[in-house]
């Protein structure tokens, strides 16, 4: 079977050792999990784990199923990456060594509509949102600059349209 990234929305009560829990189970059956990101949804009792794994389809089947046998979940599911939105954020300290490595970093930032949220004399922080692929690309971009210091979020995702 074809290895590929799965992205798995799992939401859960609101409670203390959910997340350990859940991540507890991913080590004990030997998975790897590439991002976990977690939050309160529009219903405060609950939150929504948003976790990347990579495998193939048995494998995604295999943690679907044992993660609804968990208690304190309430749904599981393996999200469509043609029908989902997904974001991730990432923080971005870069090496600035002169005007004109300022002057580059700063058009690359707006090309890629960044953010520039922090600024000293010799370093930049840049406020990456997009695509894990867009946060790579400028990531690539910049690294020849030196990266001082980086922050990822992990991907956060929802279903296209009127699906929930």
């Amino acid at each position: 079977m074809t290895e590929r990234t799965y992205i798995i929305s799992i939401i859960v009560e609101n409670k203390p050792g959910v997340l350990f829990r859940a991540a507890n189970m991913f080590r004990r059956r030997g998975f790897n999990i590439d991002s976990i990101s977690v939050g309160e949804i529009e219903q405060k009792d609950l939150s929504r784990m948003t976790i990347t794994i990579h495998g193939d389809e048995d494998v995604a089947e295999q943690i679907v199923k044992q993660v609804s046998k968990l208690i304190d979940v309430i749904k599981v599911q393996v999200l469509d990456q043609e029908e989902t939105v997904q974001r991730e954020l990432a923080l971005i300290k870069i090496q600035v060594s002169d005007s004109r490595a300022l002057s580059e970093l700063t058009n690359y930032s707006e090309i890629f509509r960044n953010r520039i949220i922090d600024i000293s004399r010799d370093s930049l922080m840049v406020e990456v949102t997009g695509t894990p692929d867009k946060i790579d690309a400028f990531i690539e971009l910049v690294s020849g600059y030196g990266i001082k210091e980086m922050a990822r979020t992990g991907i956060t995702a929802l279903q296209r349209g009127g699906k929930k």
